[in-house]
């Protein structure tokens, strides 16, 4: 769902200002009653400093009509997210990372005598590999005494999600999916392990937080019980949220896909003739996008790269996302984001109208795909019908790159050992007939000492 003009649907709620297209440039209209927030944030040195950090998205001001004349004071034009990803589809380091740099810029703000109203897991973008928040709109004044008001929010964001994902099961993370605000404290807590409770931050910023969350749900908290922090209990409260975020670790490995290419049934011949077809037709594509549909961690993206692309790399095993991520930030590599993506649970359109978070697909379409090593998943694993395989790639790109695996390879194989062979249209011939009815096929090369043949196909016009 690409917006041309209009309000982005996903920025409404804002009183301070809002996200609108003007033919297809992305502006920020900032309202009055956050002028004096927004000029603090300049004339303070704080927007300049997290900009050159690299902590807040950068922004010029815009020499055009506010899309709402009433209650204006200012447009500006911000630097341009190149993929807009949710925290459901984060790896588990994605979203550590996430919060670190959310505690980072509270530091900061503070440090300006400002800090963030909010702490949205949603304002965070990856951005050249980094996470960077992109909400100007989200800092206010500094008044000494007043509690952190996006404390909350925070936890319900960052910290419960980390913590169920280190101690309980990295599959707990989805439920972010489900409570777009935040996984609640009290849910959190109740799926914790018994023995967190011994440990500082969980008791801390989860249990604790969750019962007092609790005790005064749809009740005015009395005054004497609001208790306000000084600066130097409010860097204290940061110090003990960034240890406990620094302290939580899980380690990838063990899920079917992780070890794929140390398992796989690929000569080292074979492997590297893919891959130099693959470079092959990703240069005669000349695309700029690439999506890496079941990309593992990212051998083949990595390609994509190296020829100047950028590629988001969708995997549905968090071990493989993981592993992908932690390799982009050792290797300081910036074109690849790797995301966490079920085709066959793929992430919706969420929110108010089902419009604030766009589904996958609407974020596309893109201008080449990877789908190397896939079909036999969604043909033999999932049940789909080679026809619906066709069209599904027919409207998510122009370019395909497709990698056909036959039923006498070790991998399809293994899929077929415990169902019945019903896949009678499971052959090249049928494979090569229902995709030329969508594309044409501009490239075909056999990968040796294999039976896999990968093609280059073009979407029929």
């Amino acid at each position: 769902m690409s917006v041309t003009t209009g309000m982005i649907p996903g920025s409404f709620r804002d009183p301070s200002g809002f996200l609108f297209k003007r033919d297809g440039v992305l502006f920020r209209q900032i309202n009055r009653r956050y002028q004096k927030d927004y000029e603090l944030l300049v004339k303070s040195g704080l927007y300049e400093e997290l900009t050159v950090k690299g902590l807040l998205i950068s922004h010029t001001r815009a020499d055009t009509e506010p899309f709402i004349g009433r209650d204006h004071y200012l447009v500006i034009e911000p630097e341009l997210v190149p993929f807009i990803s949710y925290p459901y589809e984060w790896c588990f380091s994605q979203l550590k990372d996430a919060a670190l740099t959310t505690l980072a810029v509270q530091k900061t703000a503070l440090s300006r005598d400002m800090s963030l109203k909010d702490a949205s897991a949603y304002n965070i973008q990856f951005v050249g590999g980094k996470p960077v928040l992109i909400d100007t709109l989200s800092f206010e004044k500094y008044e000494e005494g007043r509690p952190w008001i996006a404390y909350s929010q925070f936890c319900r964001h960052f910290l419960a999600p980390l913590q169920l994902m280190a101690y309980k099961d990295i599959r707990l993370g989805l439920l972010l999916r489900n409570y777009v605000d935040g996984i609640p404290l009290d849910l959190a807590s109740s799926l914790m392990p018994s023995g967190t409770r011994l440990s500082t931050g969980p008791l801390l910023h989860l249990h604790m937080h969750a019962r007092s969350e609790k005790k005064y749900a749809d009740k005015e908290i009395p005054q004497d019980d609001i208790k306000g922090l000084n600066r130097k209990q409010l860097l204290a409260l940061m110090e003990s949220l960034e240890s406990s975020v620094r302290k939580l670790r899980w380690k990838p490995g063990g899920t079917e896909w992780a070890e794929y290419y140390d398992e796989t049934n690929y000569s080292d011949e074979a492997f590297e003739h893919k891959r130099s077809i693959v470079r092959s037709f990703l240069k005669r594509s000349g695309s700029g996008e690439v999506w890496d549909i079941g990309g593992n961690d990212g051998v083949f993206s990595r390609e994509a790269t190296r020829l100047g692309a950028s590629s988001v790399c969708m995997d549905v095993d968090p071990a493989c996302v993981e592993k992908n991520y932690l390799k982009c930030v050792g290797d300081n590599e910036d074109k690849i984001l790797p995301l966490l993506i079920d085709l066959f649970n793929p992430s919706p359109a969420l929110g108010w109208e089902a419009c604030e978070r766009y589904s996958i697909f609407q974020r596309g379409p893109v201008q080449t795909a990877l789908a190397l090593a896939l079909i036999h998943h969604l043909r033999i694993s999932n049940n789909v019908p080679m026809p619906k395989i066709a069209s599904f790639f027919a409207g998510l790109c122009e370019t395909l790159i497709i990698e056909f695996v036959p039923k006498s390879d070790s991998q399809v194989q293994r899929l077929l050992v415990t169902r019945e062979d019903i896949f009678d249209d499971y052959n090249l011939d049928d494979f090569i007939m229902e995709f030329s009815k969508l594309f044409d096929i501009d490239g075909r090369e056999e990968v040796r000492t294999s039976e896999r043949v990968v093609f280059l196909m073009r979407r029929k016009k």
